[in-house]
């Protein structure tokens, strides 16, 4: 969490500053827009998260194709070295009610499949985010659309693409989890 709010701090001043250099427009108006775009960035994202988590779990469950994680996608993900960062990614899912920071319980497969989908649902909400964070343009006028606006919605995309990067990474180990844990039930309902 440090880190993004680390990562937006320093954007937030780098944008003003710039700004301010270049005498874009007044600096009060300089300081309230880069406040505004960044608050109206949590809102917006915010509101996805919440309207996402009210849709149903069976639109984001292990066997939805929608989130399928292919192999160019896997080795992308080694490629980036996201093992070694993914851990350090914000991650709010607490918020809603569940963590995905650690696997708490491996060995039961409705907790396994309640994680999948709950990162599918982070997932489609970070994805969401990346174009929504372009709104906050609509509520500028002149330059600092471009200079204020703009640049708050690309951090925006960066802080959204880590995440997205870490649930893809995590789903496919999950889904082998889910499924041994799915053929282990199968063998022990057979034999009893």
């Amino acid at each position: 969490m440090k880190l993004y709010l680390t990562t937006i701090g320093i954007a937030m001043l780098v944008i003003s500053a710039a700004n301010l250099a270049f005498g874009t427009a007044a600096w009060y108006y300089v300081v309230i827009s880069v406040i505004w775009c960044t608050a109206l960035q949590f809102a917006i994202d915010g509101s996805l998260a919440f309207l996402i988590n009210k849709m149903p779990n069976k639109w984001f469950g292990a066997d939805n194709l929608l989130y399928h994680v292919s192999e160019a996608e896997k080795k992308l993900y080694k490629k980036l070295r996201v093992k070694f960062w993914k851990d350090k990614v914000w991650e709010l899912g607490g918020l809603g009610g569940f963590s995905k920071k650690h696997c708490t319980d491996p060995s039961n497969p409705e907790y396994i499949e309640r994680f999948i989908i709950e990162c599918n649902k982070g997932v489609l909400t970070h994805r969401l985010s990346y174009p929504a964070g372009f709104l906050a343009m609509l509520t500028l006028s002149g330059i600092p659309v471009f200079t204020v606006a703009l640049p708050v919605a690309i951090v925006n995309v960066y802080l959204n693409i880590l995440p997205t990067l870490a649930l893809r990474y995590n789903t496919p180990k999950l889904k082998l989890i889910l499924e041994r844990l799915r053929r282990k039930a199968k063998i022990e309902k057979t034999v009893s």
